[in-house]
């Protein structure tokens, strides 16, 4: 595989192994789903599926790639020697799948000498598959694009709200001050396809704290090939806190969820 090749060949693993993945999670759905343990905090969930899922995809990745390093929200780490690393969530919205609300995905971002080189989030529950690579990013085929310019109070935000029940509170002051300067605000539940929709132009922004590498690494990159731009930035709880707007309002997006207290700082 010469360097040229490395970023389509790399999303076509990437998508065959998502679309496996949603296969079985969707199955997994109609047999009826319960919690098989918890993490932070007893309302962050991990189901039996979410580790099958994520199993499936490490099996099929790292049986074509052996050699590649991979991180997966679920087992963690595993070292290559290629240069190439899989970053993987295997379900993205966990609690949306399990009260069966259809806002949940398997986020695969392939990064290549540290950088990511291709991305894809796949709707677990309506099969819409979002897909880049360096300079292109599309929806089911479709070439995709962030909305045009928009004053501060026509734009709407999604967000979402961590696990911790401190940290909400925080996260919930920073939303009601915002809520007025915007057009609205959205919480949907799925980190990964919270920045798709700002790809596709279904949203103005993003802002969250306490997310992860496999949360956001795909859609994030997505985002930016669509016309967004994103940075990390202490949050006001004290985790990092991902903000991404179209590039053409980032900055004053980034002022406007500063001052409602979103970040560190104030």
């Amino acid at each position: 595989m010469t360097r040229a090749d490395v970023p389509d060949k790399l999303l076509e693993l990437a998508l065959e192994a998502a679309r496996a993945a949603a296969a079985h999670i969707r199955q997994r759905r109609t047999h009826g789903v319960s919690v098989a343990d918890t993490k932070s905090s007893d309302v962050d969930v991990v189901t039996l599926a979410d580790r099958e899922s994520e199993e499936l995809i490490r099996r099929l990745v790292l049986d074509r790639r052996p050699d590649d390093a991979f991180l997966g929200e679920e087992t963690g780490t595993a070292t290559g020697s290629t240069g190439v690393r899989w970053v993987v969530d295997p379900i993205d919205g966990t609690v949306n799948y399990l009260y069966g609300l259809p806002e949940y995905s398997v986020s695969i971002a392939v990064e290549h000498d540290g950088e990511v080189v291709a991305g894809v989030v796949l709707n677990a529950a309506t099969g819409v598959e979002y897909v880049a690579t360096a300079g292109e990013a599309r929806r089911d085929g479709v070439p995709l694009g962030v909305r045009g310019p928009a004053p501060l109070h026509q734009r709407l935000v999604i967000t979402g709200f961590g696990y911790d029940a401190a940290k909400r509170a925080v996260q919930a002051a920073a939303v009601a001050r915002l809520l007025p300067q915007v057009r609205d605000i959205r919480r949907l539940g799925s980190c990964a396809l919270d920045l798709c929709h700002l790809a596709e132009g279904s949203a103005d922004a993003y802002v969250e704290e306490g997310v992860n590498l496999w949360d956001y690494a795909a859609g994030a990159f997505i985002a930016t090939q669509a016309g967004a731009r994103w940075e990390l930035h202490p949050g006001a709880y004290g985790t990092e806190a991902l903000v991404a707007a179209p590039d053409h309002g980032f900055d004053e997006f980034l002022g406007a969820v500063r001052d409602a207290g979103f970040l560190a700082g104030l």
